[in-house]
This record gives C-alpha cells, sequence and structure tokens, in this order.
C-alpha cells in the first residue's frame, strides 16, 4: 500500500499551480526569465559569453530570492521591509517610558500651583 505523508499544520501547505510552483514563484520566475534573457543576448556580442552568462545570473538573483525565500511565514519583501525599518529608520536605543496617572495628577497639581502663585 502506498504511503502520503500527510503535515500536521495544513497552514504551510500551499497550492501549486504549474510545474509544482506557486503562483508567486511562476511569476518571480517569469519575471527573471523576462529580465535576464534579453540582458544575456544584449550583453554577449560586447563582453563575452561567459560574462554574459554571470551578468545575466546577477540580474536574475533578485528575483529569485523574492520568489523562494520566506521567513516565518513572511515572504522576502515583508521580512525585508520589517528589516530596514527594525534596522536602518527606527532609533537604535529605545528607552522605557511610561506616562501614568499619577505622574500626569502631580504635573497638573504642580502647574496649577505655579498660576495661583503667579510664576
Amino acid at each position: 500500500m502506498a504511503y502520503v505523508p500527510v503535515p500536521k499544520d495544513l497552514t504551510l501547505v500551499k497550492t501549486k499551480v504549474l510545474f509544482n510552483l506557486t503562483k508567486r514563484q511562476l511569476i518571480c520566475f517569469s519575471l527573471a526569465a523576462a529580465v535576464g534573457v534579453p540582458v544575456y543576448f544584449l550583453a554577449r556580442m560586447h563582453i563575452g559569453i561567459s560574462s554574459a552568462a554571470m551578468l545575466m545570473v546577477a540580474v536574475m538573483i533578485p528575483f529569485v530570492f523574492l520568489a523562494i525565500y520566506e521567513k516565518d511565514g513572511q515572504p522576502a519583501e515583508k521580512f525585508v521591509g520589517h528589516f530596514i525599518r527594525s534596522m536602518i529608520i527606527r532609533d537604535k536605543v529605545r528607552p522605557y517610558r511610561t506616562d501614568n496617572l499619577y505622574a500626569y495628577l502631580q504635573r497638573e497639581i504642580k502647574r496649577q500651583e505655579d498660576k495661583t502663585i503667579g510664576r
């Protein structure tokens, strides 16, 4: 009898469209081919076949990265966006600050006292 493994977490199962690839992978690989192949044919006349092939691979790598890489259930562009936001845009040091009700009431009392004294 044939044995078929069934994953325990069905949220990790993705629908395959064509050639056992997901729709996302199919689109990214198509874009990689649409960009990489013309680069190869245009560059091989000027820089040689092996250099043109290396250039084609270098141009296609970002598309392949977007198609394949996934971390913690997030695709590559979301992960890279979170990484840039946390490492570059936001402050490195995030001090812990609280503004509790007691401190707010103390400031208001002090402000009213200063107002009545005339400061």
